[in-house]
C-alpha cells in the first residue's frame, strides 16, 4: 500500500535512500564495536569490555530505528552485508587490540556520522520537505553525539 503522509514520493525515494547510507554506516560502526568488544585488552579490560558491550547495544536500537524509519516511509531496507559495503562511508582499519587506536577509531566513525547526520536534518526539512524524518535524525545526532563524547573521553589528557 502506497504511504500518504503529505510527502511526495519522489521525496521519500530521496529520503529512504539517504536513510540506507545511514543504515550501512551504522552496521559497520556496530561491527567494528562489536569487534573491539571482542579483543580489547589491557589492565581495565572488564571496563572497556562492558563500555563498548553498552555502546554496540545503543547502536544495534539505532540500526532497528533506522530500518524502521525506512520502513514507515514506504521503502524496504537493506539487509545484507554486501550492501553495507557498497553503501557505507566508514572504513574497515586493519586490526588492533589497542585500546586507543580502539577508541580513536570508533570516534572518528561517530564523528563521521554526526557530520552526515547534520546535513540530514537540513536536506530532509528543507529539500525533501519530511519534518518527521528529520526530527529522526536529529534524534540520532544526540545519541552519537552522546557516544563521541564517551569515547573523547578516554582520550582525553
Amino acid at each position: 500500500m502506497k504511504v500518504n503522509i503529505g510527502v511526495p514520493e519522489k521525496h521519500l525515494q530521496e529520503v529512504a535512500d539517504k536513510l540506507q547510507v545511514l543504515l550501512a554506516d551504522e552496521h559497520i560502526l556496530y561491527t567494528k564495536t562489536r569487534n573491539y568488544h571482542w579483543n580489547v585488552v589491557g589492565d581495565n579490560f572488564s571496563e572497556m569490555h562492558l563500555f563498548f558491550e553498552k555502546q554496540y547495544g545503543d547502536l544495534a536500537e539505532i540500526i532497528d530505528e533506522v530500518a524502521e524509519r525506512i520502513r514507515m516511509i514506504g521503502h524496504y531496507s537493506t539487509g545484507r552485508l554486501v550492501d553495507f559495503l557498497k553503501l557505507t562511508n566508514l572504513l574497515e582499519p586493519e586490526y588492533t587490540s589497542k585500546q586507543s587506536e580502539q577508541i580513536k577509531n570508533l570516534l572518528d566513525d561517530h564523528e563521521t556520522i554526526i557530520r552526515s547526520l547534520r546535513e540530514l536534518i537540513t536536506e530532509f526539512s528543507d529539500k525533501q520537505k519530511d519534518l518527521g524524518s528529520s526530527d529522526f535524525v536529529t534524534g540520532l545526532l544526540r545519541q552519537h553525539e552522546k557516544m563521541a563524547w564517551m569515547l573523547r573521553s578516554y582520550l582525553a589528557k
